[in-house]
């Protein structure tokens, strides 16, 4: 009699990809990730256990920290049909990933399913026929040292930020958090933007001087003068903007002397005063493992962290590529070989390097995944074969290229240093010049690494020069004095701060991205363009951490965390005493808050302490950032709105000067509308300078108000231009279809036309001013991507006369139904998603926030049984909602 197995995985599609692999008799189905966590609001929590203060947190520290597990909604069924498929099962495979999070679902699933059956747990790093089949040979038991390292991170994260986050809510603002390793990440931001407050600038000017010989040119740049070597950007000190200690022999060069040095150089003999040339070699980048490839993805295909692992997780799912979650740069001997065979077949013998190279990590602490992320299986498939498409492409060819290009030969290059002196009487100045040309490009026909840096990039870029020799005489072409300013430390990108946390330990390369994501969504950080800047509440939060709970926010305090959660996954450590240490020791966080509690001055915290602002407090209020001139003898108090893009290291006396006087003053008419009458005002607020028609008053607490664009002075901003600003939103004429109103206006994200609720930004060559019908109809027309990286990918069919969006947004896939958004339950198929599943789901989510999105409908107020309204409960409720959003 055959034997029947059931296999369980997290996903749908992970599950559809193993199942072709499984031979006859064996059931794959998916738990649609964690079937059990701790409680995620009061109504989570069983009602027999409701009266139970440590409820709150969901952990029982005083009963060996047991945590309280719950079955989130919408997983009952799931529980119920594994059971199901369990009982004509004769053997249960636990085919979770392969890291401490698969580990602990696998532990989960046999709590809840309480399995009768012989189970086996089944790893594997790569989805391929090969590698299923040999882990159904090679299984192990569930590993509890890696479940009790998994179940001590989310306790701490927990533990962490439910105790320490009220705290913040009553001292700072309501809503505000703390979190394990998001805090001290949030630090690394503050702490770049606070050396950015406290850089000088200095100036210093050079020669640069266009040189030919033989009718090719190229450029040489001044060095020293009589024996002197010229200041460069290296030689200042970034606080004070002077010449560091111990450069007393350089030379500056101001504008005055840098004229006089062209004028007489124009006249000098340029002669070839060295010519050094050298060969070197230059060795392929090693494989990716998590944080390589979160830092190359965003500098190369310009995408976050968050969206390069939500692209790599379906990658590793779909049999692309090996597991994701890895700090392990090592090839396995089938990974070596692919990736030797396809430089073979691609480019040659010549191009593979002479022996397999081998990589190790240099963290000592990395674990999980032994291997690096590469290609799956044997033979690589050429990125053009896979038939993938977008985001998926762009990242599998970039671990293609990376992998393959690991054993390819080195690259030999010829580097060319040249050194000419210009001379004329007295007066010597030596200029340099580089030049690099590659003999062998090797691994450089695959693959060159991405940097953060500009001048770095063009490293690996051939610059050629002209053959000399010493002793040749030089033509001078062009000859400029140029002036350099020193530039502040650069802010944090999301490839530099993943490269910065991993440097300091911070976190796990598998929680990277929702460091960022974390810190981002709380409104700590936000990005121009694509650095991060920390935010005035962001600084407020970690200037509380510092004073308050300093070990929160120590990067060698939260790397030790990391080692010991280490530590309890390889049996080294009992996490027990671990927790009862961290939470109720002598110097235990429970301690620390009780005490802090008293000492913490809510004024104080509130408070922002920015180097460069003297006579004025810079506060955080309800709204935001704002300014405090505090009152004197001859003037009350005075507060103004700091606009939310004005950063931290950019505010400066004179903006703030000009805040204040705006706000003292009050509002001054520029003039009156023509049309109406009424006086328009110039103003600023909390997103900037806008311009409104009319004050505000009892019947009109909306006056009409239109922001001042980029590129406009509010100070020099014309009556006339204030017209046009507010002649916006204008209508454009009728919908054919849905017989409304189109639109055209100015948002936040830029300008756009609109016909009931439905959005499309204009293109760079539209006019909102100008913009006509047809084109507004056409847009409309167009497939609607958001500005928040939402894009609507289908339609799934309606409900209520209302359609049904499937949509793909910054946290995954998403089904939009009028006001309602609901997230897909993990692990759902989009792509064979019916409309009848959709409607549950929207449904569902309908239910729980009160909204319908029928265009009959509108806000829905829910009642308890026999038409009472709700109780003030429903704020407990959320304010524990706002506890959990800190994990």
């Amino acid at each position: 009699m055959s034997k029947n197995y059931l296999v369980i995985v997290e996903s749908p599609t992970k599950a559809k990809t193993i199942r072709k692999f499984l031979p006859k008799g064996y059931v794959v189905e998916a738990s649609m990730g964690h079937i059990r966590d701790l409680p995620q609001s009061a109504t989570d929590i069983p009602a027999k256990l409701k009266a139970e203060e440590w409820t709150k947190i969901g952990v029982n520290v005083e009963q060996n920290f047991e945590p309280l597990y719950v079955v989130p909604k919408g997983k009952f069924k799931v529980i119920q049909d594994l059971k199901k498929k369990m009982a004509d099962a004769d053997e249960l495979f636990l085919a979770t990933d392969e890291d401490r999070e698969g580990e602990a679902i696998s532990w989960h699933l046999l709590e809840v399913l309480k399995p009768k059956i012989p189970v086996k747990r089944m790893v594997f790093h790569e989805i391929t026929k090969n590698a299923i089949l040999k882990a159904l040979e090679d299984t192990r038991d569930v590993d509890m040292r890696l479940v009790h390292a998994q179940e001590t991170r989310r306790i701490l994260d927990r533990l962490v930020g439910y105790t320490v986050s009220p705290l913040i809510w009553k001292k700072i603002a309501y809503g505000l958090s703390a979190g394990r390793v998001q805090s001290a990440g949030l630090r690394l931001i503050v702490n770049r933007e606070r050396e950015r407050i406290s850089f000088r600038s200095a100036t210093y000017w050079d020669l640069e001087a266009e040189l030919s010989k033989s009718k090719s040119k190229f450029n040489a740049k001044s060095m020293s003068w009589n024996g002197k070597r010229l200041a460069t950007t290296k030689d200042f000190d970034e606080t004070t903007g002077k010449l560091l200690e111990g450069k007393e022999n350089i030379l500056l060069l101001d504008e005055k002397n840098a004229g006089t040095l062209v004028s007489t150089l124009k006249k000098a003999t340029f002669t070839v005063q060295s010519v050094e040339e050298k060969q070197f070699t230059q060795k392929p980048s090693i494989p990716f493992i998590t944080s390589t490839l979160q830092m190359e993805s965003n500098r190369k295909l310009g995408m976050s962290a968050r969206d390069t692992m939500r692209t790599a997780q379906s990658l590793y799912e779909h049999g692309f590529i090996t597991y994701m979650r890895t700090d392990s740069p090592s090839l396995s001997q089938e990974g070596i070989s692919g990736a030797r065979k396809a430089v073979k077949d691609l480019f040659g013998d010549e191009y593979l390097s002479p022996e397999p190279r081998q990589f190790a990590s240099k963290n000592k602490g990395a674990q999980e995944a032994h291997e690096a992320i590469r290609p799956a299986g044997a033979e690589y498939q050429h990125p053009k074969e896979t038939g993938l498409t977008g985001r998926d492409l762009s990242l599998y060819e970039l671990i293609w290229m990376r992998t393959v290009s690991c054993q390819m030969a080195e690259a030999k290059k010829m580097s060319l240093s040249v050194r000419i002196e210009a001379k004329n009487g007295s007066d010597s100045v030596v200029f340099g010049a580089n030049g690099s040309r590659i003999i062998f490009p090797g691994f450089l026909r695959a693959y060159v690494e991405g940097s953060d840096d500009p001048d770095a990039a063009l490293e690996d870029k051939e610059v050629l020069l002209p053959e000399m020799k010493q002793g040749d005489t030089l033509s001078l072409e062009e000859l400029n004095a140029l002036t350099h300013t020193t530039k502040p430390p650069a802010r944090f990108t999301e490839a530099s701060i993943v490269q910065q946390l991993e440097k300091e330990g911070i976190g796990r390369p598998s929680t990277y991205a929702s460091i960022i994501d974390t810190i981002l969504d709380r409104g700590y950080v936000r990005k121009l363009g694509n650095a991060l800047c920390p935010t005035y509440t962001g600084f407020a939060v970690v200037q509380l951490l510092e004073n308050h709970f300093h070990k929160l926010v120590d990067y060698k305090f939260t790397s030790a965390m990391e080692n010991s959660l280490d530590d309890i996954a390889e049996g080294k450590l009992e996490y027990l005493p671990y927790l009862k240490g961290f939470y109720l020791g002598k110097e235990g966080l429970a301690t620390l808050v009780k005490e802090q509690d008293k000492k913490i001055d809510p004024g104080e915290s509130r408070t922002v302490k920015l180097d460069q602002i003297k006579d004025v407090d810079v506060k955080i209020g309800r709204y935001g950032a704002y300014v405090v001139k505090p009152k004197t003898d001859t003037k009350e108090e005075i507060h103004a709105t700091i606009p939310d893009d004005v950063a931290p290291a950019d505010l400066t006396s004179e903006t703030i000067q000009d805040l204040l006087i705006a706000s003292e003053k009050g509002p001054q008419s520029m003039g009156k509308d023509p049309a109406t009458g009424m006086n328009i005002y110039s103003l600023s607020g909390r997103f900037g300078p806008y311009v409104q028609l009319g004050e505000v008053t009892e019947e009109e607490p909306k006056p009409r108000r239109a922001s001042v664009t980029k590129g406009m002075d509010p100070k020099t901003l014309t009556l006339e231009q204030a017209l046009k600003l507010l002649s916006l939103p204008r209508e454009l004429g009728i919908h054919p279809d849905k017989q409304k109103p189109i639109l055209a206006n100015m948002g936040r994200f830029g300008p756009y036309v609109m016909c009931d609720g439905d959005f499309r930004s204009l293109k760079k060559d539209d006019d909102v001013y100008t913009v006509s019908l047809e084109r507004g109809l056409e847009l409309l027309r167009e497939e609607k991507k958001s500005r928040r990286g939402a894009q609507a990918l289908r339609e799934v069919g309606k409900l209520d006369e209302e359609k049904i969006e499937l949509m793909d947004g910054k946290y995954g896939m998403y089904l939009k139904w009028g006001k309602v958004n609901a997230t897909l339950p993990e692990g759902t198929d989009h792509e064979k998603l019916t409309l009848e599943q959709a409607i549950a789901i929207v449904k569902a989510r309908a239910e729980i926030v009160g909204e319908t999105g029928g265009k009959k409908g509108g806000k829905k107020t829910a009642k308890k049984a026999g038409g009472a309204k709700k109780t003030p409960a429903k704020k407990t409720k959320s304010k524990e909602k706002s506890a959990e959003e800190l994990q």
